[in-house]
């Protein structure tokens, strides 16, 4: 009872805040576990022979994954299981029943990402349209308000503005019309490497080494496993002992130095990561699917073979057990999460942490900061004995297009590269594996209101609270279903006490809630200004989200 009162009363507070004219705030979640797992390694040792028949698997079976995408997109909406089953026979004479399965569902599955993309590019163009009509509606020079951009500065700019949203517009309609056809574009192999192919000068390759990343982008070596078959896998299979061998299609039967048209491979696999949740699977003859494919970078010429499998469905904890222990409220930002322990009534319980990342250079070394900074960001959580991480559920897919930042460039490519679906997406799975649960909240007004609230009381000479570090407050008490602020306005008529009590930090039925506070680094300081007073010269409305940190340290009182 007394955690309902609670959230209504955290929800009551961010109701009366919203009915000034903010958006509603929703209300937060638990995000389910992952339903998959992936592991990787190496092929070590693969002989010139090896590497010869991998290639050669790889091309055959590419270019029947190419003939039959290009036959799905042809049916466009009029595909239906008859012709999946038909496409599957022509391709079995070929290679085999089980690479023609597939070879079909990843066809299907390449088919049905081009059209989330497709869906995702219209909405993108759509909000582009939207953003330009609105703005050239306006006066030249008009103010915006409430989030909404103003008028265009120059007829100049209004005019080039008015240009460009006829470009968009086409653009809309000639995507709609394909996407009410049925129509997708795809490359296998990808359409940026595909491009680079008429400008190697600026992409930094030669002819010899795009042509290797090209097929090896294009090579097709993957297998679905089958529970109940031998190790979980009969196409592609991986004994205990780390054996791998591959199931040659019929015309590249020859090759075999195995028994039943199968190659084995010199190298051998060990998963470190899961590896023992692997062994147990494949012991017990359940699906596990390979992959096989080639990195031919200049730097690292590897082979690498990949095991996933799926899991049983994960049930969230429920939220309330999720609060129990207080939580790690996250702020995440272009360079670094900021972290700080909520206790279960709200109240920031020692030091911010930061947990830096860089998210410049390849693909590859960004997924390797993201990977770093999360798991020292769950160590830390679990030694603080928390059970849930509380994060912003964050999606910048409206928020992308230049039509709306205008000549914020900067600010725009700061979005644009920020890694969101990677990075809850890692979150969730490597916090699975510590037993933490994830909590979603609302990403509306938390750097504003935590900046507001609780920058300032927290700043003493020896440490300096930032925007991202008050945002993190902000985010883990409205995990909590407090409300941000610090506590509520007092009783109209005096400062005392016989209208009701001030603060929210404690429920009235929080045991010890009158006592006195512990002492100790971890209590917050009594020097500290009502909510609402503000020192003259002090903003009265903070920066926005991103934009920088704060520079002064807080106001120095003595009681």
């Amino acid at each position: 009872m007394a955690a309902e009162a609670a959230s209504r009363h955290a929800r009551s507070h961010e109701d009366q805040a919203t009915g000034s004219g903010l958006r509603p705030v929703a209300p937060s979640f638990v995000v389910a576990g992952p339903s998959g797992v992936a592991v990787r390694d190496r092929l070590k040792g693969l002989t010139a022979a090896d590497e010869r028949v991998l290639r050669r698997a790889g091309a055959h079976l590419g270019s029947l994954a190419s003939r039959d995408l290009k036959l799905r997109c042809g049916d466009g909406l009029d595909h239906d299981p008859g012709r999946w089953a038909a496409r599957k026979r022509e391709l079995t004479g070929e290679s085999s029943a089980r690479w023609a399965g597939s070879i079909t569902k990843a066809t299907h599955d390449q088919w049905a990402l081009a059209r989330r993309s497709q869906s995702a590019h219209i909405r993108g163009l759509q909000a582009g349209v939207g953003t330009l009509e609105h703005r050239l509606s306006l006066l030249i020079g008009a103010k915006g308000a409430k989030g909404a951009p103003g008028g265009y500065r120059s007829r100049r700019e209004w005019f080039a503005k008015s240009r460009r949203l006829g470009v968009l517009q086409d653009r809309l309609a000639a995507a709609k019309a394909d996407r009410d056809a049925g129509i997708v574009h795809v490359v296998r192999g990808g359409g940026k490497l595909a491009r680079a192919r008429h400008h190697l000068d600026d992409a930094g390759l030669t002819g010899r080494e795009w042509r290797e990343r090209w097929e090896a982008g294009r090579s097709f070596l993957q297998a679905d496993g089958e529970s109940g078959k031998r190790f979980g896998n009969e196409t592609l299979r991986v004994t205990p002992d780390g054996e791998v061998s591959i199931r040659l299609p019929a015309p590249l039967a020859h090759l075999a130095n195995a028994a039943h048209g199968r190659y084995v491979l010199s190298a051998r696999v060990a998963f470190q990561h899961r590896g023992a949740e692997w062994a147990d699977r494949i012991e017990a003859n359940r699906a596990v699917a390979y992959r096989i494919h080639h990195d031919p970078d200049r730097d690292r010429d590897r082979w690498y073979l990949t095991a996933s499998w799926q899991r049983g469905p994960v049930h969230a904890v429920p939220l309330d057990a999720a609060r129990a222990r207080g939580v790690i409220g996250v702020d995440t930002n272009a360079d670094h999460f900021a972290a700080w322990h909520l206790d279960a009534c709200g109240n920031p319980v020692g030091d911010p942490m930061r947990f830096g990342h860089d998210l410049t250079g390849t693909a590859s070394h960004r997924d390797a900061q993201i990977r770093h900074a999360i798991t020292r960001l769950l160590h830390w959580a679990r030694r603080r004995g928390v059970t849930a991480i509380a994060v912003e559920d964050l999606d910048f897919a409206g928020e992308k297009t230049r039509e709306k930042h205008g000549r914020r460039k900067q600010f725009r490519q700061l979005i644009s590269g920020f890694p969101t679906a990677r990075l809850k997406a890692r979150l969730v799975s490597m916090a699975a594996g510590h037993g933490l649960a994830i909590v979603a909240v609302d990403p509306a007004y938390t750097s504003k209101w935590g900046a507001q609230h609780w920058q300032k009381p927290l700043c003493t000479p020896d440490r300096e609270i930032s925007r991202h570090d008050a945002a993190s407050i902000a985010i883990g008490r409205r995990a909590l279903g407090h409300p941000i602020r610090r506590r509520t306005a007092p009783p109209p008529h005096d400062r005392s006490d016989r209208a009701g009590h001030r603060t929210a930090q404690a429920r009235p039925d929080a045991s010890g809630r009158e006592g006195p506070r512990r002492p100790g680094p971890d209590r917050a300081r009594d020097a500290r200004r009502r909510t609402g007073q503000r020192e003259r010269g002090e903003p009265a409305h903070p920066t926005p989200f991103g934009m920088r940190a704060v520079s002064g340290r807080g106001p120095k009182t003595h009681s």
